[in-house]
């Protein structure tokens, strides 16, 4: 390991680093504008310039390997005088308007002008003006302010898979734009207004709406799928008005899907806001009480096996755990949370967690993707499959998509599964030659008919090529749904399934639903039904409410979530919830009270012992459990039916993303652009 002298401070740092880590080693600030440690060094701003002992001239510190014996200067006259240079030429064309640039007041040149540049400009010859580029609907682009620092180029080749940016044209001609005027198609592309030091590429839906210093800052987790990523709610008055990323290693690393960061505008859209009941066919507003004395009248005197519950996507623990406890008191025990059909159950929970963990994915030397599109189900974890692609094989069963990385096709049938259980094929000599292998099963395989015998062919394959080990699990579960982990550990799942519920509710043996946020199944089948509908948007599951109550999302309340991984998450309360909207368990509570069945909490602290009393996982925050290996699946014989994916429009999974109007904007620009080029391969 080499020993540098920084600034007259010894620094010893690992073989490999620059002298850029070398100076912050030894705790001091390097400004820069092209290096970002999680991309490759382009070494192309030189803002970074350092004075080396013996050296000709300043040298580029992101660029220059740390060697034993350097002799580093940061503060010297030299140093000084070559960054006040390096800003002087980066402002020869870089406009004048930071009043009216979205980056004003969070923007890196502005801050290292203010502590690194002279007083002197001594260029008098016209600017040049760049024509702005169309990076599709959620990146806004002002070229001209462009330094070519060439972070997002890097990012789209490197982190994001799509290669769709570069620069063209030479010297003062030079350009950063997309190929062919195509729009930068990535659910990822987001991340380069957070990565662009100056601004060039600013977000297009937040533009001109708010100042930094005007919001109020909370540290919360997105909720658009099962990841649980670290973010930060960006609030003004009662309206949350933006989503940036926080930096979690072992989560989302500093990076966030587009839905997570700009389906905000759908909290604003489609809210139910005050409570309805049904009236002569029609849906009219009501008081709580008005609305909890129709739900006491239709319960009144109805034996447990009538009633039965439903649980979405987006749920926390509490409101499920209290709408648990409400049904058991009416002697109910049929509420399910599998709303799109999987077939594993919660006897054990090492077969629905994701074991590895997500950072562990670092370490995995091969992969069986099964029914499953991570690039759509979990954005942020497909970077980490993108880098395990370039270090071993990745295979998929199922139904084949780019995933940004190359992935070898063993077919679509659960043949191909039992094939590999067989030893058969050149990837299953891969598979035992892995020291690391794992295999993710994602919603297609789970919800396919044959589902839980994927679910035990799986298992047995992960038995027969040493994916279990004793410091190695490689089996895994991909969930979509943000509320799924957290709902199979209280338990709600039931022999019926959400399908059989479906068919009892359309029979007319099960009379009354409580229908808790679930919006993603044909809600004519609860035609017959008395569905009390309980959530904040007013989509599928309102269509034949005959009582609706309106909750609050998850930006509104304080609750608890359980991710992929089985890790804990506590989120605050950002913004209150619009007109009579209340938290879903204050809700349960107050018409558990009038159905004469009082649940035993009165506050969120009591109901959070509670909880934790019956479920002492839930005490353990942001830690990752290790589960015991077992026997799950059920092993029969499978059909040919394809496996097939369960996403078809990765902007539009969920009611928040469905009321967004940005969200719908992107499903058109990318999904419908998406479709209509398949149609016209497939005719010619």
């Amino acid at each position: 390991m080499p020993t540098l002298n920084v600034d007259g401070i010894e620094v010893e740092v690992e073989a490999g680093s620059t002298v850029l880590q070398a100076c912050e080693a030894a705790g001091i600030e390097i400004p820069r504008f092209c290096f970002h440690e999680r991309l490759s060094i382009s070494g192309n701003c030189r803002m970074c310039l350092v004075e080396m002992e013996k050296a000709p001239k300043l040298i580029a510190s992101c660029a220059m390997p740390a060697g034993d014996g350097m002799v580093i200067h940061t503060k010297s006259e030299k140093v000084k005088r070559g960054r006040e240079g390096v800003l002087e030429f980066t402002l020869i064309n870089h406009p004048l308007d930071c009043p009216v640039c979205d980056q004003g007041g969070e923007c890196d040149l502005q801050d290292q002008y203010l502590y690194y540049s002279g007083d002197d400009n001594r260029y008098e010859e016209g600017r040049r003006i760049v024509a702005k580029d169309d990076f599709g609907p959620l990146v806004k682009t002002v070229m001209t302010r462009c330094i070519h620092c060439t972070r997002c180029v890097r990012f789209a080749d490197e982190i994001a898979g799509v290669p769709a940016l570069g620069g063209i044209g030479r010297g003062d001609h030079m350009e950063i734009t997309t190929y062919k005027e195509q729009p930068f198609a990535s659910e990822l592309s987001g991340n380069v207004v957070d990565l662009c030091p100056v601004g060039a590429l600013t977000n297009k839906p937040y533009a001109f709406t708010a100042r930094p210093w005007e919001l109020k800052s909370t540290e919360t987790f997105d909720v658009h799928d099962a990841m649980g990523a670290s973010v930060r709610a960006d609030a003004r008055g009662r309206e949350v008005m933006r989503f940036l990323p926080r930096v979690h290693e072992d989560v989302n690393e500093e990076w966030i899907s587009d839905k997570t960061r700009q389906a905000v505008d759908g909290l604003k859209y489609k809210r139910l806001d005050t409570p309805y009941v049904r009236k002569d066919g029609v849906m009219k507003a009501a008081s709580w009480d008005e609305a909890f004395d129709v739900i006491a009248q239709k319960v009144k005197g109805l034996s447990g096996d009538k009633i039965a519950g439903l649980v979405g996507d987006l749920c926390d623990m509490e409101s499920m755990y209290a709408l648990k406890g409400l049904l058991g008191s009416l002697g109910s025990t049929t509420i399910d949370c599998r709303q799109d059909g999987a077939k594993y159950g919660g006897k054990h929970r090492v077969g629905y967690l994701f074991n590895t963990s997500i950072a562990g994915i670092d370490e995995a030397d091969a992969a069986l993707l099964v029914g499953t599109n991570p690039r759509k189900e979990a954005a942020v974890l497909n970077i980490r499959l993108r880098y395990l692609s370039k270090r071993g094989a990745i295979a998929s069963v199922g139904e084949q998509e780019n995933l940004t990385y190359p992935v070898l096709d063993l077919g679509d049938t659960v043949k191909a599964l039992e094939e590999l259980l067989k030893g058969k094929g050149d990837f299953a000599k891969t598979l035992k030659a892995a020291k690391k292998p794992m295999i993710i099963l994602g919603s297609g395989a789970v919800c396919h008919p044959d589902g839980a015998t994927i679910l035990k062919l799986a298992h047995d394959i992960a038995d027969k090529f040493g994916m279990v080990k004793k410091d190695w699990n490689g089996f895994n579960m991909l969930h979509h749904a943000a509320s799924r982990v957290g709902a199979m550990d209280l338990g709600l799942v039931s022999d019926l399934g959400v399908n059989g519920i479906l068919d009892k509710a359309a029979s007319g043996d099960i009379e009354v639903i409580f229908n808790l946020g679930a919006d993603e199944f044909d809600s004519a089948r609860l035609e017959k039904a008395f569905v009390v509908y309980q959530g904040h948007h007013g989509d599928e599951g309102v269509k034949h409410a005959d009582v609706i109550l309106p909750g609050v999302a998850y930006t509104e309340k304080p609750g608890t979530y359980i991710n992929l991984e089985g890790r804990v998450q506590v989120a605050p309360r950002a913004i209150f919830g619009p007109g009579e909207a209340r938290e879903d368990w204050t809700i349960l509570r107050a018409l558990s009270e009038k159905l004469g069945h009082t649940l035993p909490y009165d506050n969120l602290a009591e109901l959070r012992n509670k909880l934790v009393l019956e479920f002492p996982q839930v005490a353990k925050v942001d830690q990752l459990p290790k589960e015991e290996w077992a026997d799950f699946g059920v092993a029969g014989t499978a059909s040919e039916t394809p496996i097939s994916n369960i996403f078809r429009d990765f902007y539009q999974t969920n009611p928040i993303a469905r009321a967004s109007k940005v969200m719908a904007e992107c499903s058109t620009a990318y999904e419908g652009a998406k479709f209509v080029a398949e149609a016209k391969a497939t005719n010619g």
